[in-house]
């Protein structure tokens, strides 16, 4: 369940929240002496991304063990985690298309509004844009889709060359854990961060209609996220009965628990235990639960990618850019690659959800309204990734016989 500093932290956050959007409606534009305050805590969370990412995702990718010899249950476990990922995107697209939460909110005051990098991204812009010739430069720029194709490659080739492979990847997970620490650090500051972030972005519409219309678009965008995952929610359900033959009230009743525990501490990594308790209540194998849960609580982040989805297209409708069908696709594939790079500890999305606003070319500065609602989103998410990591494990322990 949640220790004493998680609650501290939500209590903190919720008040922090509260304060901003008081603060912003009674004070108005004079809000904007802290906006800096924000923006240093928005540059934190940047800075944590390129050294987060390339940890993040060389552990999860040599956890697998030596990729030649992945086996039948390595790769139905990565294609599956692969397969509902994208799917999470898509919806999360599909729902921001529907929604239209950003329709209607000026956030344009707030800072400059840039035309989007991708303009015209066709099929093999999309492609191109997966390598780099220099991937020192990709990171200082963050062009992350290249640094990623990057790290998975390479944590492939380190698993196949012994002890030498070994060393490096001790290096990389040692990393891991530190960046996680250090995000912890940052988020000890994050109430701060967001005061000044949503009282400096709701005192920017100068209360009133204004500061109305940002509150109801802030509506519109939570129940495009809550659809969005109930929607992917129901997909893993109908995944669960007809590919591993199993009834999904009584595989929720065993994974209650766990269920619950990533709810109120928005980590999938600390709810990992109970997950592998509750999958094996539910008659998972031992080798299935074992292999693809921990897999999953590493690189499977459905509910946060389909969060980033939102997140983007909603910012991209607030500043009144319109993103086309190759700027979307491309948003489809960083989210997909970024939700690899999540950490599963709380917050964790706000880090990669930057690289996805800078694929499209998109500012930052949005994110400070999203903040304010983010709190309860991030639980929400995060049970949606335990769940898919559960019914990967009934899926893949079913058709590999293990």
């Amino acid at each position: 369940m949640m220790g004493n500093s998680d609650r501290r932290l939500l209590i903190a956050m919720l008040v922090a929240i509260v304060a901003g959007g008081c603060a912003g409606f009674f004070w108005g534009a004079a809000m904007q002496s802290v906006a800096w305050i924000g923006q240093l805590f928005l540059t934190a969370l940047k800075m944590m991304i390129v050294p987060l990412v390339v940890a993040s995702i060389i552990t999860g990718v040599a956890g697998l063990g030596d990729v030649r010899k992945l086996g039948r249950m390595g790769l139905l476990s990565v294609g599956y985690y692969a397969c509902t990922t994208l799917i999470a995107v898509a919806i999360g697209l599909l729902m921001a298309n529907l929604w239209q939460p950003g329709v209607g909110v000026d956030l344009a005051s707030a800072a400059a509004v840039p035309s989007p990098k991708a303009g015209d991204v066709g099929m093999a812009d999309l492609i191109l844009s997966l390598v780099h010739p220099n991937i020192v430069a990709a990171a200082a720029q963050m062009k992350l889709l290249p640094l990623i194709l990057f790290c998975i490659l390479l944590a492939a080739a380190l698993t196949t060359i012994g002890d030498k492979g070994a060393v490096v990847i001790a290096f990389f997970d040692g990393l891991n854990d530190a960046m996680m620490r250090l995000v912890g650090w940052l988020m000890l500051f994050a109430p701060i961060g967001v005061f000044a972030l949503i009282a400096a972005k709701l005192g920017a519409a100068g209360g009133g209609d204004a500061f109305v219309a940002q509150l109801a678009a802030l509506a519109r965008y939570a129940l495009a996220v809550i659809s969005g995952l109930l929607t992917h929610a129901a997909l893993l359900s109908l995944l669960l009965l007809l590919l591993a033959r199993r009834s999904v009230l009584g595989y929720l009743k065993n994974l209650g628990t766990a269920l619950m525990t990533a709810f109120s501490t928005a980590s999938s990594s600390a709810t990992l235990p109970l997950t592998m308790e509750g999958v094996q209540a539910a008659g998972v194998s031992e080798r299935a639960r074992r292999f693809v849960l921990p897999l999953g609580a590493t690189v499977n982040m459905d509910g946060t990618a389909l969060y980033e989805a939102v997140a983007v297209l909603f910012i991209a409708q607030a500043y009144g850019i319109e993103l086309g069908l190759g700027q979307q696709m491309l948003v489809l594939v960083t989210a997909t690659m970024a939700a690899i790079g999540a950490a599963g500890i709380p917050e964790a999305g706000l880090v990669t959800m930057v690289m996805v606003l800078n694929a499209v070319g998109l500012p930052l500065d949005g994110i400070g309204l999203i903040l304010a609602i983010d709190w309860f989103l991030d639980r929400c998410r995060t049970t949606i990734n335990v769940f898919g990591d559960s019914v990967g494990a009934a899926i893949v322990g079913r058709w590999t016989g293990g």
